[in-house]
């Protein structure tokens, strides 16, 4: 066989090569089309997020510790779609290419502080310091800043008589807007904000415990803390006193364009 043609043979084999590589980069067309197609598929949320729950009931759940890497996987085709809170999905969708939100949400549900069922006296305090929140405008004010990017500043209460003690709130280090550690190891987040909020109203110090987000309601239960806030399950109840609800929580799908 002479050169020129086994370099023909060797070009032709190279393209055919290139030729299918190019088609294995393709992503797979979206299969997700509503919420009632997330079932059984390969699932991408956050770690350690209240979603990451969500992606475990529903199918295969992968999860990765950023959007970033939740969206190139996503784009890829190594997962079939991406579940998350609303606000951080919509923050992260704008920055990315190739995605987008599914028109109906995943879930939508309200936000209450769990309370152990024999301490009926503290569900009482915390609903009232809640009713007083919402009538001066403070969750409001917290739900814009988070949720909106609204400029709000908290102002604690003036008069309130300060009491002995403190209350143990049991929150999820890593789920962001409500509960997640800053840049300077602080507890930071809606949840947090709240909570700050109703113990001034209380007149009492807070105490913050993270906790993983599948122990918030049995940290309760067994009295490792007074309160928990966080992802808190319908059949809760059965375990723990909730409150009154100080926010609504909505969690979307995130899935490819194509």
């Amino acid at each position: 066989m002479g050169v020129t043609k086994r370099r023909s043979i060797f070009t032709a084999v190279a393209v055919a090569a290139l030729l299918m590589s190019g088609c294995s980069d393709r992503p797979p067309p979206n299969r997700v089309h509503s919420p009632e197609d997330v079932a059984g598929r390969e699932i991408g949320a956050i770690t350690g997020s209240p979603t990451l729950l969500l992606a475990e009931e529903l199918g295969v759940a992968r999860e990765f510790p950023t959007g970033e890497e939740l969206m190139f996987h996503l784009r890829t085709g190594i997962l079939d779609c991406v579940i998350m809170e609303n606000s951080t999905a919509v923050e992260l969708v704008s920055e990315a290419s190739g995605v987008r939100i599914l028109g109906e949400p995943l879930l939508e549900y309200d936000l209450h502080f769990a309370v152990a069922k024999e301490n009926e006296q503290l569900l009482v305090a915390v609903n009232t310091a809640l009713a007083a929140l919402r009538l001066d405008g403070t969750l409001s004010g917290f739900i814009g800043k988070y949720f909106s990017g609204r400029d709000f500043t908290y102002i604690p209460p003036e008069g309130v008589q300060t009491r002995p003690g403190f209350l143990s709130l049991a929150v999820s280090p890593d789920s962001p807007p409500y509960s997640f550690v800053d840049h300077e190891g602080e507890f930071s987040g809606l949840d947090i904000d709240v909570a700050r909020a109703v113990c001034d109203f209380l007149g009492v110090e807070l105490r913050i415990i993270g906790t993983e987000t599948r122990d918030l309601v049995t940290a309760v239960w067994f009295g490792r803390a007074d309160l928990a806030l966080g992802w808190l399950p319908i059949d809760g109840d059965e375990m723990i006193n909730i409150s009154e609800a100080y926010a609504n929580a909505v969690h979307v799908v995130i899935v490819r364009r194509s």
